[in-house]
């Protein structure tokens, strides 16, 4: 029953670093939304908060999305007076998203994911086996 609640585990932190993914996917899909009218905000990048649950009915630790946030740092700013978001000083608000920081959290997220595939295919094979000795 141990190797059922790995499973489990491993398959909640699998979803988690799935819809990490997602979010990931979304801030550098939006890394260029620029807003359109003056005082219009850009693209906020999003950010997501894990929690640990315990499923009291199958006893086992999960990871779950607690919620999806977003990241309050300043956003940039670009002289550009012809643009139609420009403030009064001719400068434009940039998405706070930072390419090379989502491409490392979507490494990671990956990595997390894998690592976590791996867990439950060894769980699996070890249940298959004792499966075959008890035969």
């Amino acid at each position: 029953m141990d190797l059922m609640r790995s499973i489990f585990g491993s398959a909640s932190a699998m979803k988690a670093q799935g819809q990490r993914m997602e979010v990931i996917a979304e801030n550098i899909a939006n890394a260029d939304s620029l807003g359109q009218r003056p005082g219009e905000r850009p693209y906020q990048r999003k950010t997501v908060v894990f929690r640990n649950l315990l499923d009291r009915s199958l006893g086992v630790n999960t990871v779950h999305v607690q919620k999806v946030d977003v990241d309050r740092t300043d956003f940039p700013k670009r002289f550009e007076p012809g643009h139609p978001a420009a403030d009064n000083d001719g400068y434009v608000l940039l998405p706070n998203v930072n390419a090379l920081v989502e491409m490392m959290d979507m490494r990671e997220a990956q990595r997390s994911y894998e690592a976590n595939l791996s867990m439950v295919e060894t769980a699996k094979t070890m249940l298959i086996k004792t499966i075959d000795v008890l035969r």
